[in-house]
């Protein structure tokens, strides 16, 4: 499929708002980008959450510019038809402006990402307005930002009244102005969240923020049954590969141990 179809790229996930659903998931990997590539996927998101998913980390705070750029260069290795985007890491997108462009630079020039994913609202607008005038493709992100955990205390769900859904739609509308050509939004009440969709011309990818968003985006571990532990709620599993990879390591091993494997 991936052979055939054209590139996706920023400014055809744009014209998406109202049409066809984006299919959007995380991957870290050139294994992951490969099947997710030949599924046909929209959009892989270089994501910080390879902290806690793939690499033992409680959150995505300690993920660093350096583990980001090489995630993504391993996923752009395969050239996949879907868009490569990458998160700017923690703090990153808050020094000085030079310092931010440089680390958008390097995802985009020696990485090779196709698009940058930025957590913030109305406050990262003038950063990101200055960004998108560089050249550079901003995907912004809103509702539940997890770089924020250690403020936080913890994550939540936002839009649960209307200042909070008041604040979403100022935040979507100060992204797009800024230049954004998508936005992401992040465990929102589903009613917040169609105010937000309703109030954006670019579209809106959800993460457990309901069904109206214009496409979706999940974790690739958790689509696949392949995380241990806690998963979210909003999440369904659409295969339990986790079970296939147990029983063929149970297998191998038993090979071995009965010498079975290799054969005489």
């Amino acid at each position: 499929m991936s052979a055939t179809r054209p590139k996706v790229t920023p400014h055809t996930i744009r014209q998406r708002k109202g049409g066809d659903p984006i299919v959007a998931v995380t991957a870290y990997d050139a294994i992951m980008a490969h099947y997710a590539d030949a599924a046909g996927i929209d959009i892989m998101l270089v994501g910080d959450s390879v902290g806690n998913t793939a690499l033992g980390l409680e959150s995505t705070v300690p993920v660093t510019l350096d583990i980001i750029a090489h995630h993504t260069a391993a996923v752009a290795r395969t050239k996949p038809k879907a868009m490569i985007a990458a998160d700017v890491p923690f703090a990153e997108a808050h020094f000085d402006f030079g310092d931010v462009l440089r680390s958008c630079q390097r995802l985009l020039q020696d990485a090779g990402a196709d698009a940058v994913k930025i957590e913030g609202g109305e406050t990262m607008a003038p950063t990101i307005a200055r960004l998108v005038d560089a050249g550079v493709p901003v995907w912004g992100h809103t509702g539940l930002m997890p770089q924020q955990v250690k403020q936080l205390g913890r994550y939540k769900k936002y839009g649960l009244n209307a200042k909070e859904t008041d604040q979403l739609v100022a935040d979507a509308k100060a992204l797009e102005d800024a230049g954004c050509f998508a936005l992401l939004l992040e465990l929102v009440k589903p009613e917040a969240a169609r105010a937000v969709v309703q109030a954006v011309d670019v579209p809106v990818v959800g993460i457990g923020a309901g069904a109206e968003c214009d496409g979706q985006i999940l974790v690739f571990t958790d689509v696949l049954g392949l995380t241990p532990g806690y998963v979210p709620g909003f999440v369904e599993q659409f295969a339990d590969t986790g079970r296939v990879w147990s029983d063929g390591l149970d297998a191998y091993a038993r090979a071995v141990r009965e010498r079975k494997f290799p054969s005489k």
